[in-house]
């Protein structure tokens, strides 16, 4: 995915990168991602989180639960795949693999991956997991079930109909 509009010719030195809170393997990769060497730093922030609206008012929050996102500082963004090459190119010693997984052949690799994970992650959604939320406010908790947590829901009192 190319960067936004404007934006291809902009510097990178800060990248925030978009992760589900909720989901066990997007928090193994945020925590494996925090021990790397950096050569652009890396915001990790919850997708969906009151921080990320605050940060980011005008992306698409919903989207970002369903696709890996990353925000470059000059506005750049970068889902799924490109994403998480960008991603690699920030960090020290995977530089070079991102460079590799640019080409044409080493994105059909990276998006494969990418399927990959979402998939799994899918299955753990499925399954139950460690929970899942949806764009639309309905959550399921593991021993609880469904539930909806939209907008106006906070204090447990939803106006429902």
């Amino acid at each position: 995915m190319a960067p936004a509009t404007g934006t291809a010719g902009a510097p990178v030195r800060r990248l925030t990168v978009l992760y589900d809170a909720a989901c066990s393997l997007c928090t193994h990769v945020r925590d494996w991602l925090l021990r790397q060497p950096r050569l652009v730093e890396l915001d990790l922030v919850p997708a969906g989180s009151d921080e990320a609206r605050r940060l980011l008012p005008g992306l698409d929050h919903a989207a970002t639960l369903e696709e890996v996102t990353v925000v470059g500082d000059a506005g750049q963004v970068y889902r799924g795949a490109a994403a998480w090459i960008v991603v690699l190119w920030a960090l020290r010693g995977h530089r070079a693999l991102a460079h590799r997984l640019s080409t044409p052949a080493g994105a059909r690799l990276a998006r494969g991956a990418v399927l990959a994970a979402a998939k799994w992650r899918g299955g753990q959604r499925q399954w139950g997991g460690n929970g899942y939320r949806r764009a639309d406010g309905w959550v399921y908790e593991p021993g609880l079930g469904w539930m909806y947590a939209g907008p106006g829901c906070a204090d447990g009192t939803c106006a429902t109909g």
